[in-house]
């Protein structure tokens, strides 16, 4: 996630990281090529090159932009579930934080109690790197004991195993006469809601937009951007490399930021920042009880990329 601090207009106009231009330099390279071919074709061969009607064109693009902002939508719709998913997690993990420091009889600086959160914590830490596809070792390793990062290793579901884990320890308060059956029923509640957000999580990891959808406009934007140069010199002559390279920019922009928005969990400069969140809900689970061993937030890097 990019979190550069508003700056004026001028310096946006040059903003390099984040902005997608350099996934597709390429092809506005290509484009800007084919934009000189078409103005030589016109100037030098003009009974040999292929004169384009622009009006085609036009229509051709607005039914493209459609089309491409009909994706880009639907895109955000995803990334902005995902920020909402992970906001709710926040919120029933620190609203689960308040429940275990308040248990009748025993101390927030109980080992209990410290065991409860840090699972709370590595459930966090454990659906990050489900999302993710990477080694959720380290970071299970500070607040679990070895055995049981191994336990949850050996799990194709990873945070559901935590899950179970905390119920455990729930249930286990509940027999030794620490809660009610109707505050008992409140703390499973608690559990479920995060089970909810594991399966919203794990319906948009695994279910991408239709690829027939993606090739489409795939293959249509890249073929439309390259045709663009031939329909533009007969109108814009020597200027048609430059404004066919604009246009060519919108619609491939366009196209990448669609790409990196549709999987929100992914590690691409406009992913969420999931280190980042789930380093700010460790803290608010540690805050609850008072502790002192504070995980450092996550700060951005030079590029101002927060990860």
């Amino acid at each position: 996630m990019i979190v550069r601090p508003k700056t004026t207009w001028f310096r946006m106009l040059f903003a390099w990281h984040g902005s997608v231009l350099n996934r597709i330099l390429a092809p506005l390279f290509i484009n800007f090529l084919l934009g000189l071919l078409a103005v030589w074709g016109a100037t030098h061969a003009a009974h040999f090159f292929p004169h384009l009607n622009p009006v085609p064109f036009s229509l051709i693009g607005v039914a493209l932009a459609i089309f491409v902002s009909f994706r880009n939508n639907a895109c955000y719709a995803r990334y902005w579930e995902a920020r909402m998913l992970w906001g709710g997690m926040k919120n029933q993990a620190r609203d689960l934080a308040r429940f275990v420091a308040t248990i009748p009889g025993l101390p927030k600086d109980d080992p209990q109690v410290t065991r409860a959160l840090n699972l709370t914590a590595a459930f966090v830490y454990a659906l990050k790197h489900q999302l993710r596809d990477t080694d959720p070792r380290a970071s299970l390793a500070r607040l679990v004991d070895a055995g049981l990062v191994e336990e949850i290793m050996r799990r194709d579901c990873r945070p559901q195993y935590v899950l179970e884990c905390l119920q455990q320890q729930l249930v286990a308060w509940h027999r030794q006469g620490c809660y009610s059956d109707i505050l008992l029923e409140s703390g499973l509640r608690k559990l479920d809601a995060l089970n909810a957000v594991l399966g919203g999580c794990e319906r948009i990891r695994g279910t991408p937009l239709p690829y027939a959808y993606d090739v489409l406009l795939h293959r249509t934007t890249y073929f439309y951007c390259a045709l663009l140069p031939f329909g533009l010199v007969g109108s814009i002559g020597m200027a048609t490399p430059v404004i066919s390279v604009f246009i060519a920019y919108a619609f491939l922009a366009w196209h990448a930021i669609a790409s990196e928005l549709e999987d929100p969990f992914g590690e691409e400069p406009n992913d969420l920042a999931l280190a980042a969140l789930a380093v700010d809900t460790e803290r608010a689970l540690r805050q609850s009880v008072d502790a002192q061993d504070m995980p450092a937030r996550v700060q951005p890097d030079g590029y101002f990329r927060l990860r």
